[in-house]
């Protein structure tokens, strides 16, 4: 093996996110070495590792894996055109010329993320506040600050965000950040006080309770139609979901045990009864050990995957319409609200903290609306 090994990393997207997937022949030694790399999974849908993809990732791949002195190929990063997931910015030159991290400040955002971890934020928002913050310090290399103010932090602002047209979900994001790695490196900075903007308030999409039904009977695949069944009839969100383990389903009582959610908070949410034979017959297939939807290895379903088994649903079933995972959580809320279960229990059940983020769905629910007489019926 030793210097005849060679690791190909090469992006793999999915749903508008950039990955990086890893490539080798078949070799245990290998695969083990891999998998003993931060953050790094395997999908069952392409066939291969993969890990997440941020500005530093390439160059931390090449030196982990020239520690055993393999060759890497990384020539596909050297070509591949970055996917927009932003409007077409402005000023992009602003990026392109950001300079590397230097290796101090990589060790320092490796330091941060483990940082963030033991304070049990969600990986999504360890990775984008990692993300975020390694573009902060990249900027501050190009600009050679080497204090931190205020006026650093706002021209960063100006520039990389509004300048670069950036959505106000992003901005939001990017001052957390920076904000958490202040705290993690003891930075204070006076006067320092960026107005978080306003998000754009819009409705959810909803699909019909017969859209719903069809996307069900469409999905062939048992572990497929469990999954997005339970999503649905539970109103969990997709995390909620694939770290579900079968200790947490209460079938005497009929109901889900869902532990350390969204704020790290526990709460119940209905079984229903319709699901329950659907789920004894996936048991009994698949056995899973802890966890209800396991991947490959027994570790959890990956979201990259739950994504993937949606999209191919919505085919089969021809519903065109724009849809998420998250959209059947947003369905089971409205469709509750159109049955007429009073709005505190739909809070309850979805695990909201505030009653204003469930009453989103009162402007969605078509219970109200077909009570209306319209004007133009009387013309």
């Amino acid at each position: 093996m030793g210097s005849k090994t060679l690791i190909t990393i090469k992006p793999l997207y999915h749903n508008q996110t950039k990955l990086v997937a890893i490539h080798f022949e078949p070799d245990e030694t290998v695969k083990h070495y891999i998998q003993a790399f931060s953050d790094v999974k395997w999908t069952e849908t392409y066939k291969t590792f993969y890990t997440t993809f941020h500005k530093e990732r390439i160059n931390q791949l090449f030196r982990y894996f020239r520690k055993k002195g393999w060759y890497v190929n990384y020539d596909a990063f050297k070509t591949i055109t970055e996917q927009p997931e932003a409007p077409v910015l402005k000023k992009p030159e602003i990026i392109n010329k950001l300079p590397p991290l230097i290796d101090e400040q990589v060790a320092q955002t490796l330091q941060f993320k483990r940082w963030l971890e033991q304070k049990r934020f969600s990986e999504n928002t360890v990775n984008t506040y990692v993300e975020v913050t390694a573009l902060f310090l990249r900027y501050l290399n190009l600009k050679k600050i080497d204090t931190i103010t205020s006026r650093s932090i706002e021209q960063f602002n100006y520039d990389f965000i509004f300048n670069a047209q950036k959505s106000v979900s992003y901005q939001n994001q990017c001052i957390s950040g920076i904000k958490h790695y202040f705290n993690f490196k003891n930075i204070v900075v006076e006067a320092f006080e960026i107005k978080r903007p306003n998000k754009d308030k819009k409705l959810p999409n909803v699909l019909s309770k017969v859209e719903v039904k069809s996307l069900f009977d469409s999905t062939q695949n048992l572990k497929h139609k469990t999954l997005l069944s339970i999503v649905y009839s539970a109103g969990l969100r997709i995390g909620e979901a694939i770290n579900l383990k079968l200790i947490d389903i209460d079938f005497e009582r009929g109901l889900i045990h869902i532990k350390a959610a969204k704020g790290r908070k526990d709460r119940y949410t209905l079984l229903s009864t319709g699901l329950i034979p659907l789920l004894h017959t996936y048991i009994k297939h698949y056995n899973p050990k802890v966890l209800m939807f396991e991947g490959r290895f027994g570790e959890p379903y990956t979201q990259v995957s739950a994504r993937q088994v949606l999209k191919k649903s919505l085919l089969n079933a021809g519903i065109k319409k724009y849809a998420t995972l998250h959209t059947l959580r947003h369905s089971f809320a409205t469709h509750l609200l159109e049955s007429g279960t009073d709005i505190r229990y739909i809070q309850e059940l979805l695990g909201h903290s505030s009653p204003k983020t469930t009453m989103i769905y009162t402007h969605v629910s078509t219970t109200s609306l077909r009570d209306i007489k319209n004007p133009f019926d009387n013309l």
